[in-house]
């Protein structure tokens, strides 16, 4: 294979002062670039002939810099090699490395995260392949703000036959992931007059802050045994956030009696119900409660996402809104990044609708089951310990006692431990006098990896002594 710069497609930026003449530029120039590391150690770089088109120099002249480089140690040359550089002097004259990076946590026990070890690969390279193979030009185009139709059409018969959502695509938007979809939907409902939106207390408080910075006043609403307390709602709420079917962070699902309460708030006040269903495909006792939506579909927006079944690093979500909410979104959509990555829908949509999503959240389930009847019974070993919540979702909740050690102290000592998982205190609203807890992710860890992490949580509570109480 010819050595140049040229057949191989590579491209070499050199700032060329020949001031001082052509040579001594360019070896100048060349100095500078392994210096500063833009020419690391083992580089090849371009033949004599195809550096001299390049530059428009003569060949001549750049032998003779090659060649004093060779001399003064910068590069290396060898017949059938070509001309590199060199790795020694890259290394004696590398700048001092960088702080290392924080490093992963040993065990990851963090609540709403999948194992992403299991993700499908093979079904999502199945899927690309055919996206690929059957993808028109304009697929790699500039894309819908509203989301590919395919993946809405996908999305409308999944959603109705697994959640009970009623919906057409022309209903669904496409977001890049849920917490910019809960953003944009925010700021349309403050910029068209609601002041005020009610969310759970306990509560998820990195999106309680979204809908505060969206320019609304959220009002705690208290949650028990049977979820949200929407007796505290009034006819100045102008909207709710809710996670109905496994609430976030205590498990319990939404009573049927508040369900129907809820929506005849809605209906009388013409008040908003938006649902996160961020993991409602995982119930492991029976059927998965259904979607709030198909009680009341032109009151409640529909929240999705395919971060909990496939990962985060896939960056989709979806919502399916009422018809007066469709075109507004979408223009908050278009402002906010014109639309989401194409090649992905596709991909999502042709894995939903060769029912190799259906699979894999099938093996899914079973997975994480298995993961948490292992939880609970180290729980059940322990007296004292009690967990809460029911069967569902990706984490457990554990409350801890007054008089045992405080929330803070257990997770600096989970941190110690090599332990990632979440305390309950943050998540409310006023932290001050509410109880303490700990939750428990048990989705994360790798299949080989989780045993490990229960052995390592379970040393850290070994200490506490006193009986884990209900919140």
């Amino acid at each position: 294979m010819p050595n140049s710069w040229s057949s191989s497609r590579l491209d070499l930026h050199i700032a060329l002062d020949t001031a001082g003449g052509r040579r001594s530029g360019l070896e100048s120039a060349l100095r500078a670039a392994i210096r500063q590391g833009r020419l690391p150690a083992g580089t090849l770089l371009p033949s004599t002939r195809g550096l001299a088109q390049e530059l428009g120099l003569s060949r001549g002249t750049v032998s003779a810099a090659y060649g004093q480089l060779v001399e003064e140690g910068y590069l290396t040359t060898r017949p059938g090699s070509g001309t590199k550089v060199a790795e020694a002097l890259q290394r004696a004259q590398a700048p001092a490395s960088p702080a290392p990076a924080p490093t992963s946590p040993g065990h990851d026990l963090r609540p709403g995260l999948p194992d992403v070890s299991a993700f499908p690969v093979r079904a999502w390279l199945a899927s690309t392949r055919r996206v690929l193979a059957n993808a028109r030009p304009e697929v790699f185009g500039a894309g819908d703000p509203q989301g590919r139709i395919e993946l809405r059409n996908a999305l409308a018969d999944y959603l109705g036959r697994t959640r009970g959502v009623i919906t057409t695509p022309d209903r669904i938007v496409i977001t890049s992931g849920y917490y910019q979809g809960l953003g944009l939907l925010s700021a349309v409902l403050a910029a068209s007059g609601t002041h005020t939106a009610a969310v759970e207390d306990p509560g998820h408080n990195i999106f309680r802050e979204v809908v505060q910075r969206a320019g609304l006043t959220t009002l705690a609403l208290p949650v028990d045994a049977r979820g949200a307390r929407i007796e505290a709602l009034t006819r100045r709420t102008g909207a709710v956030f809710l996670t109905p079917s496994h609430q976030y962070p205590t498990g319990v699902p939404l009573h049927p009696s508040r369900r129907r309460t809820l929506c005849a708030w809605a209906r009388s006040t013409g008040g908003l119900i938006v649902e996160d269903d961020y993991d409602g495909e995982y119930r492991y006792d029976r059927q998965p409660v259904g979607a709030l939506q198909g009680i009341a579909p032109g009151h409640v927006v529909y929240c999705g996402t395919a971060s909990k079944t496939l990962g985060p690093a896939l960056r989709l979500a979806w919502m399916v809104l009422p018809s007066h909410l469709v075109q507004p979104v979408m223009r908050a959509k278009q402002q906010a990044d014109l639309y989401t990555e194409t090649l992905g829908q596709l991909v999502l949509a042709d894995l939903i609708t060769t029912h190799a999503y259906d699979r894999h959240i099938r093996a899914a389930r079973l997975r994480y089951r298995r993961r948490r009847e292992l939880l609970l019974g180290r729980v059940a070993a322990r007296p004292g310990l009690t967990a809460h919540g029911v069967p569902a979702g990706l984490h457990t909740l554990i409350t801890l006692p007054s008089d045992g050690p405080a929330e803070d102290q257990l997770l600096a000592r989970c941190a110690q431990h090599g332990l990632a998982l979440r305390g309950l205190a943050e998540l409310h609203h006023d932290p001050a006098n509410r109880p303490q807890g700990l939750l428990i992710g048990f989705a994360a860890p790798s299949e080989g990896a989780y045993p490990a992490a229960l052995d390592a949580l379970f040393t850290v509570l070994a200490p506490v002594g006193a009986v884990l109480r209900p919140a």
